[in-house]
């Protein structure tokens, strides 16, 4: 096997790192996802990830974050093309869908804590807080409209619902209620999701 470590650019080496471990756990498994086995996947010498992570844990809080970011640009996007409140909180949810379902080792890492603590990994944790906040914002937007004040509770319905959901779908847990057919499934959770938005709009 070559080592490129050292023929590479680093941003593309780190980028090249990063895709590595994201296929690791998305075929493998989190177990799976040593320093080592990145470095063999990548193609580089067993010393090279120490060159721009430091651990494990911190390639993990790298995913994390990235995939946080990417979730919220994607709400951003979505929630720019709707028109009026209520359309944009079902488009943030169809959105948080359809980005667990395409990515979805990104997705599993995103929401386990235990392995990027918040406190040691600043970046990561601002980034999750970026995108719950444009979710809060969306949910807020359609209350107060409606009911003229904030309401929390809904904040975390709506959060649950969306979460819920994704990992139904990506656990195989909805084929009893609507079938195979993955068309089916989506279209079951957006009825679902379209359902609460009308309940919130009263």
């Amino acid at each position: 096997m070559r080592n490129v470590d050292f023929v590479k650019p680093a941003e593309d080496l780190r980028r090249t790192l990063l895709d590595a471990s994201i296929d690791l756990v998305a075929t493998e498994g989190l177990e799976a996802l040593s320093m080592r086995e990145v470095a063999r996947r990548a193609g580089v010498s067993h010393q090279a990830p120490y060159h721009y992570f430091t651990d494990r844990e911190a390639i993990l809080a790298e995913i994390v974050a990235e995939g946080f970011q990417q979730l919220r640009a994607a709400m951003v996007s979505a929630a720019g093309a709707a028109k009026t409140p209520g359309k944009r909180l079902s488009a943030i949810g169809r959105t948080y869908l359809a980005f667990a379902l395409a990515h979805p080792a990104h997705f599993k890492l995103m929401f386990r804590s235990e392995l990027v603590p918040a406190e040691k990994h600043k970046e990561a944790h601002a980034c999750a807080n970026a995108a719950f906040e444009l979710l809060v914002s969306s949910v807020d937007e359609v209350v107060r409209q409606n009911l003229g004040k904030a309401d929390p509770s809904l904040v975390l319905a709506a959060w649950s619902l969306a979460h819920g959901l994704a990992t139904l779908m990506l656990e195989g847990k909805l084929k009893e209620q609507v079938g195979d057919s993955r068309r089916s499934q989506i279209a079951a959770a957006h009825d679902a999701l379209d359902a609460f938005t009308r309940l919130v709009e009263g």
